[in-house]
């Protein structure tokens, strides 16, 4: 097929091309920790969440949106690096017709499509998606000279899991990523730095982050300080797990996030505190996720309320 003709099959939006932009040192860190089967993953995934999006989007005579590829980029960062090939493709998938193409396609879903789909995976296959995880390749080169990590270096649990259990991880290595974790989320200065760069252009949309952590923070503080079982350290939990890259990537996706200022607001703060709540309280450490596809749910009525309240005063 013609690049041409290429071209047509996929409708580019800028917004789109500012997240790629920003998740593109964060997927080549991916492969620097964790060797080049990242970057197999990352293409597999994109490859069958385009060729998803493009069975609808036939059918409807409309190009494949641009953002198939945020979607396939988000989704591929958030596996741990030793996932089968199939399970992502699976996950993709179901993400990207349930959580997206049912609602009528790009601008229409209520969930947050990638997270759509790791939620599923993450329900059906728990064991692989929670208790086998890559280190990061040792050595200057790190992945660089691997294709990934052997049978044998796997190990049974991320930073944000064992700091429920009072083991602590120093500050250097949360914030660099050279750690065991999901394939982007690890390395919290590129995760900040693409935020960052979202926030400059408007990509994102600063109140829902800014909101995002000041209520994980305050919620984590108040049981890390109280003696609650499980709580971190605060700034090692904002550090150690999904946070950073949820609060930053995920939540910030403007269609399934409020409209109105003031919901981004209260949305942002609920995934904060939520995403604190459930890593402490529940046996799975992935609070980020399931807090932001419960803001999800509640983000269209949010937006909702805060407009009925203008129009009454």
């Amino acid at each position: 097929m013609k690049a041409s003709a290429v071209a047509k099959l996929i409708k580019w939006q800028l917004p789109m091309k500012r997240v790629l932009y920003a998740l593109t040192p964060i997927m080549a860190a991916s492969v620097y920790f964790y060797g080049w089967r990242a970057l197999v993953m990352l293409a597999v995934v994109n490859a069958a969440g385009f060729a998803a999006e493009y069975a609808f989007a036939r059918s409807w005579k409309e190009p494949v949106s641009s953002a198939v590829f945020v979607t396939s980029c988000l989704f591929a960062l958030s596996l741990p690096p030793t996932l089968p090939f199939w399970m992502a493709v699976l996950g993709v998938v179901f993400g990207i017709t349930f959580g997206k193409m049912v609602f009528g396609g790009f601008g229409k879903n209520v969930f947050n499509p990638a997270l759509t789909g790791r939620a599923f995976i993450y329900v059906c296959f728990g064991d692989y998606m929670t208790a086998r995880w890559s280190p990061a390749l040792p050595g200057p080169l790190g992945g660089l000279v691997r294709y990934a990590a052997t049978p044998d270096a796997i190990t049974g649990a991320t930073p944000g899991m064992l700091l429920k259990t009072g083991q602590e991880f120093s500050l250097l290595e949360l914030f660099l990523g050279n750690i065991s974790g999901t394939l982007g989320g690890t390395s919290a200065l590129l995760v900040i730095l693409g935020g960052l760069y979202l926030i400059h252009t408007k990509a994102a949309n600063h109140r829902i982050v800014v909101s995002a952590v000041i209520g994980y923070a305050s919620m984590q503080a108040l049981l890390w300080s109280g003696g609650v079982e499980g709580a971190a350290d605060p700034l090692r939990g904002m550090l150690a797990g999904s946070f950073m890259i949820g609060a930053f990537f995920y939540a910030t996706d403007p269609v399934s996030a409020p409209k109105t200022n003031e919901a981004r607001w209260m949305y942002g703060a609920f995934i904060g505190i939520m995403s604190s709540l459930i890593s402490t309280f529940s046996a799975w450490p992935a609070g980020t996720m399931f807090s932001i596809l419960l803001a999800n749910m509640f983000a269209p009525i949010t937006d909702h309320f805060v407009r009925a309240l203008k129009v009454r005063k």
